[in-house]
């Protein structure tokens, strides 16, 4: 092999594109399609038409070869449940009488069937819907999607290559099926999904694919030997197959470890590894296990989950290492595109100055292209390309807003004593019951209330100028009312304002922070047809005036139930924002946290005594690798309580957390030292009550009731079934009863009826237990 044979081979290519289409054309048609007003086949012809123009954009871009498979209606995930036949057993019959129905259905739920629980995928913010695996589960291939998306690609004259969760991914990231023993692994069903597998890859050969590539990111977490054995076998027994095509193994989110000589020494045809952040370590184990000889490397040099610029001779500079590791390289991202916006250029209100920092799918494209075109051609054949990128990275560099020297002294001053109450948590709660006076098992939400279509149309009048503020502020102060006068009429003991005036829980505060950049179009796939625009953490974070109190002192002048003041932590404003990769998360972190000390400061000042600080990312953004936890952990709950530890004794401070693997984390989530912590826990059946009690947590804590991310009305014999289970753990004194999540994606008949059977569970569960 020599150097210059190498360079000739490289070429560009991606793991997957964003689904949603320049004007989020899919979510409208999904969306349209559950409400009746778009037919099925309507909705199949918007997705064709929206995998042709991903592809078609690739190819224009310079992608020589694009990713199928990787589209979905809703996630990923769920597609593989389908295509290795693993369909819950509560769900057959809904797919069997229509598979593009029983699909949603399992999505979303119905009225009397639930849906497969969510959590996210690894510490990104997309959600996944988890497999349900059990002793007697039997597999069955349908490789129908994946062989009919890669003729599409075909068609087009495209050289082309499925993309497919790879079985031990799958198989670890599912759970065991309601039911079945809480310790049934489901990686003892991998003999007998390989099959299934080869039976999909051989489907996919006959349909003309060249290569096919299995996703492994699980096996770039901390992986027992039994993990690492049974990632051997699987491409042991597939690498064996003879009616196949040939295998690119892909990881990515962090360094393979001890996973990468079992990947390496695997009779595959390739492998596609990540080479940024934490990843750049996967350059050294690779040269350790002497690279891939005889074999493909696809090089993941542009970082494909944030948004900056890449420094092109940086990574030039790794690629050329790894030409000597490997028969042929080929450059990608460092994962699919799936998490960043699609084009940078459609944000006409940005700075140009800062415009010219930003990359999107789009630009990450051609940053692709031009690194394959440097390393087969030369630094020569990019010059130009070159040129502008050390401009862009020098101009960032050198920019005054990417630097407050008031903000970096301020935090350069806090001392440990700013992060600490100034009473423990035992005085701290009698104090707070005495002066809030509430009920046994008290009731509230987690913060937002339905956003209506009327609300959203009033934003963008606003933003149009079709009416003015004071137009715009009538209709806020109208359904700020009518959220509260709702929630009185339905006996919830903490209220909340609604959050009328909120487009999203991270955006909406970062348009009030100095040293953030909201975008117009910059929108991402969170879960389903649920997508967010995350802002850009571009400088130094401060707050110049307070963002929350107008509204949360008039909805509190409506009643005399205490209103909770609602606000979004310090690690969720990074985990849900485009982050700063100039300096370190800790003290972006820390400017964040001094910016929410002071909203929380003037809230409690204008008479506000609960106040909830969210903290949904706060596993989401847990690393990857054990090793590395601690450190993260430290400054992430230090920034939580900077931010509120400055409030009087008898001010409750409340704290929410969704759809994540809580038990990783629950000595931090001590560690936050809030009063009251609300967090999901309805689809996974009360086991964050039962991590917490294990742990022996000490204070109030409200395991939700009520899964808000379906569309089925939760019972009041239901809620009060999961009570009584929430009960068995936590005791009826520091019980709470809440929803799982903010009301946001609801429409209001559903919550009307979910709420009130919710409050009626709580008067059931109290008269029990008070005996009468």
């Amino acid at each position: 092999m020599t150097t210059k044979s190498a360079a000739a081979a490289a070429r560009a290519t991606v793991y997957g594109y964003p689904r949603q289409g320049r004007d989020r054309e899919l979510k409208k048609a999904i969306e349209g399609y559950w409400k009746g007003r778009v037919t099925a086949d309507a909705l199949r012809s918007t997705a064709a038409e929206l995998r042709r123009t991903n592809w078609r954009q690739l190819a224009d871009a310079g992608v020589h070869e694009v990713p199928t498979g990787d589209f979905s209606y809703y996630d990923h995930v769920l597609d593989t449940t389908v295509m290795v036949g693993a369909v819950p057993a509560r769900h057959r019959e809904a797919v069997a009488a229509d598979a593009l129905d029983g699909y949603f259905a399992m999505a979303r739920g119905t009225q009397d069937v639930a849906p497969l629980e969510m959590t996210k995928w690894f510490d990104t913010n997309y959600h996944y819907l988890v497999p349900e695996l059990g002793p007697d589960t039997v597999f069955t291939a349908d490789s129908a999607k994946q062989v009919a998306e890669l003729a599409e690609a075909l068609a087009l004259g495209l050289a082309a290559r499925p993309v497919l969760v790879g079985p031990v991914t799958y198989l670890l990231l599912a759970k065991p099926a309601p039911g079945v023993p809480a310790d049934f692994d489901p990686l003892t069903l991998l003999d007998r999904l390989l099959p299934v597998y080869a039976e999909v890859l051989a489907d996919l050969r006959a349909a003309g694919a060249e290569w096919v590539q299995l996703d492994e990111p699980a096996l770039v977490q901390d992986r027992t030997p039994a993990d690492l054995n049974a990632a051997a076998r699987a491409y042991r027994d597939l690498g064996a197959l003879t009616d196949r095509p040939k295998l690119l193994v892909a990881s990515y989110f962090d360094r393979l470890g001890d996973a990468l000589p079992v990947l390496a020494k695997a009779p595959v045809e390739g492998l596609a590894l990540d080479f940024t952040g934490p990843a750049a370590a996967n350059l050294e184990g690779l040269a350790a296990v002497g690279g891939l000889p005889g074999k493909r490397l696809v090089a993941g040099v542009v970082d494909g989950r944030n948004i900056w610029v890449n420094d092109l001779e940086k990574s030039l500079s790794v690629l050329g290492t790894l030409l000597g590791l490997a028969d042929r390289v080929d450059v990608s991202a460092s994962c699919s595109l799936l998490h960043v916006p699609l084009d940078a250029a459609a944000e006409k209100d940005v700075d140009p100055q800062i415009l010219r920092w930003l990359s999107f799918a789009k630009q990450k494209t051609t940053e692709i292209t031009t690194l394959a075109k440097g390393l087969s051609r030369g630094t020569d054949a990019i010059a130009g390309e070159l040129a502008a990128n050390r401009a862009a990275l020098a101009s960032r560099a050198n920019s005054p807003i990417t630097r407050n020297p008031a903000v970096r002294a301020r935090t350069g001053a806090v001392t440990g004593a700013d992060a600490r109450r100034s009473q423990p948590y035992a005085e701290r709660a009698a104090a707070q019951r005495a002066h809030l006076g509430l009920p046994l098992l008290p009731t509230t939400t987690i913060g937002s209330f339905p956003q209506t279509g009327e609300l959203r149309t009033a934003r963008a009048d606003l933003r149009a100028g079709r009416i003015d503020a004071a137009g715009y502020e009538e209709r806020i102060r109208a359904e700020i009312q009518e959220v509260v006068a709702y929630q009185e009429k339905a006996g919830v003991d903490v209220l909340v304002h609604g959050e009328p005036e909120r487009n999203d829980m991270v955006q909406y505060f970062a348009e009030q922070l100095d040293g953030y950049l909201a975008t117009q179009h910059g929108w991402v796939q969170s879960y389903g047809t649920r997508y967010v625009r995350p802002p850009v953490l571009a400088g130094d974070i401060s707050r110049p005036e307070p963002m929350t109190v107008r509204w949360t002192s008039y909805a509190q002048s409506l009643t005399s139930k205490p209103v909770k003041g609602m606000l979004t932590g310090p690690v969720t404003m990074l985990a849900w924002s485009f982050v700063r990769d100039d300096q370190p998360l800790g003290e972006t972190a820390r400017q964040v946290a001094l910016a929410l000390r002071d909203e929380v400061g003037d809230l409690e000042a204008a008479g506000t005594s609960v106040i909830q600080v969210d903290e949904p990312a706060l596993r989401e953004t847990l690393p990857l690798r054990a090793a590395d936890r601690p450190a993260y952990l430290a400054w992430a709950t230090e920034a939580f309580r900077l931010a509120t530890s400055g409030v009087r004794p008898d001010t409750q401070v409340h704290t929410h957390m969704c759809y994540a693997e809580f038990g990783d984390v629950v000595q931090a989530i001590d560690d936050l030292d809030a009063d009251v912590i609300s967090l999901e826990a309805a689809r996974s059946h009360m086991q964050v009550a039962r991590e917490l009690a294990a742990h022996g947590y000490p204070r109030e804590a409200g395991p939700g009731v009520w899964d808000i991310h379906s569309p089925r009305v939760p019972s009041a014999e239901e809620a009060a079934d999961l009570l009584r289970t929430g009960l068995e753990a936590i005791p009826a004194e520091r019980l709470w009863v809440n929803p799982d999540c903010g009301l946001k994606t609801r429409a209001w008949p559903e919550t009307r009826a979910s709420l009130e059977n919710l409050v009626a569970a709580a008067r059931t569960v109290r008269e029990e237990l008070s005996g009468s």
